[in-house]
């Protein structure tokens, strides 16, 4: 990907500035981006004679080099860029007040309101997405063609949320209905956002001096979580956008992503942990494979469980135990996280499959113990995650008491990797903005501390009961 020829970059800063004098400044002119060549993603790789101690041909190294050049924002398309994510920004605090709207009773013409003024919203917003793109030459629509497809994808999906929440409200849907599209527009609004945000790191587009009056991208933390035998790094990272300010409050709206890529590595042990049991006068239960991935916003679990059930009678004061059931069966589940009444994030499970005959298939389509890997499994999984971090304790402490979660779906990172993205908003009054907007600047300009340093210490394993 041509990210992946950015990052190289990034590493030979001294190099670039030979490269710069190497070639004659008319080949460099007209890509400009704030008065800088590269933004944050440019560099050299060591463009004089002789063999890279990367084993990176020379010619290669090149072609990267002006890939990136090509694709760096001219100033005017990354003011253009700057004014297309506030209106995206925008969008996102009139989906989070139309959402608060639909939680009140008997008042269909103030939600309606709200949901025209959304509706007005989301359309500057996919119209300034839509000019921003007509602005890019030739060379810039081939080297980012991959990112333009997906935020077109993006779009789309945006579009037909909308409509779906403006037939809800016209219809005056029931108040689950109307949280379910409001739900799934949030959802939508946020893959928009997040490729946009892509877009502007491929482009090299610096946000300004005046970051604290748009965006933080708040410094990866990792998190050290020990649950049973296994020991996991979770790792979070986001970013903090500031909307528009209205009736002495200011607004931000918040993307957070958990990377749990070593619990579905750690997966089988966890459950293992959780569900096992040995009673010789009941169940034996054992988990022999687990798999955990990503599916379509939610995660998908496949477990492989030996099940045995016995009695146990005493006669002339001798025990003796009978087999009554054994078997080997597959149950698949599917897990939804969703934030519940008390705000906090919760998972939900449900079986989408058996694979098992007999009384075992019947235990586990309906039966105690499906039932029971279900919910254990759900309750094992949120306990890690939130063990990893919490939507508020992610957040600089200064914004936590004004921090509210309002969705949550997983995601696919590639390769199978799975995330957690979780969606809220911050609002403060305006006497507490000046220390709200220093410590999220603090929180996004620490990226030259060493990573263990921003590690916390290992969480001491939770308890998991229904």
């Amino acid at each position: 990907m041509f990210r992946s020829r950015v990052r190289h970059f990034r590493l030979h800063r001294i190099a670039l500035g030979v490269a710069l004098l190497a070639f004659p400044s008319g080949a460099l002119a007209q890509h400009g981006g704030g008065g800088h060549i590269g933004g944050a993603a440019a560099g050299g790789g060591g463009l004089s004679g002789g063999n890279h101690a990367s084993g990176v041909d020379q010619k290669d190294d090149l072609k990267s080099f002006h890939d990136v050049l090509a694709a760096q924002a001219s100033s005017e398309q990354a003011a253009a860029y700057r004014v297309m994510l506030k209106s995206t920004v925008a969008a996102s605090v009139e989906l989070k007040a139309l959402e608060e709207q639909a939680g009140k009773e008997n008042d269909k013409p103030a939600l309606a309101s709200r949901d025209k003024t959304l509706a007005d919203a989301l359309e500057i917003a996919r119209t300034l997405n839509k000019k921003f793109q007509e602005g890019f030459s030739s060379q810039q629509k081939s080297l980012l063609k991959e990112i333009i497809k997906r935020l077109g994808k993006t779009d789309s999906e945006l579009g037909q949320q909308s409509k779906a929440v403006d037939q809800a409200v016209e219809a005056n849907a029931a108040s689950s209905v109307m949280a379910g599209s409001a739900q799934n527009l949030d959802h939508a609004l946020a893959d928009f956002q997040r490729a946009q945000v892509d877009l502007g790191q491929e482009m090299s587009i610096d946000t300004g001096n005046g970051v604290q009056d748009f965006t933080f991208n708040l410094t990866p933390v990792k998190n050290s979580v020990n649950f049973a035998s296994a020991t996991m790094a979770i790792t979070t990272s986001g970013t903090v956008m500031k909307g528009a300010a209205a009736g002495g409050e200011n607004a931000f709206a918040v993307q957070l992503t958990e990377d749990v890529s070593d619990l579905q590595v750690a997966i089988a042990d966890v459950l293992r942990a959780q569900l096992n049991k040995n009673d010789n006068c009941g169940e034996w239960v054992s988990i022999l494979t687990a798999d955990l991935s990503p599916q379509a916003q939610a995660a998908q679990v496949v477990e492989q469980v030996h099940f045995e059930r016995w009695t146990c009678t005493t006669m002339f004061g001798r025990q003796s135990s009978n087999e009554i059931v054994e078997g080997n069966g597959t149950i698949t589940l599917k897990l939804m996280p969703a934030v519940a009444a008390d705000g906090m994030l919760h998972i939900t499970a449900q079986i989408t499959h058996v694979d098992a005959g007999g009384l075992v298939g019947e235990l586990l389509r309906t039966g105690s113990l499906g039932e029971q890997m279900r919910d254990k499994t759900a309750d094992t999984i949120l306990a890690i995650i939130r063990q990893g971090g919490e939507f508020k304790t992610s957040l600089p402490t200064g914004a936590r008491s004004y921090a509210t979660l309002r969705s949550a779906q997983f995601s696919e990172a590639g390769s199978g990797r799975l995330m957690l993205m979780m969606s809220g908003d911050i609002r403060v009054p305006d006497d507490k903005l000046a220390a709200l907007t220093g410590e999220l600047g603090q929180a996004s300009q620490v990226q030259s501390v060493p990573g263990p340093l921003l590690t916390r210490p290992a969480v001491p394993q939770e308890a998991v009961s229904r």
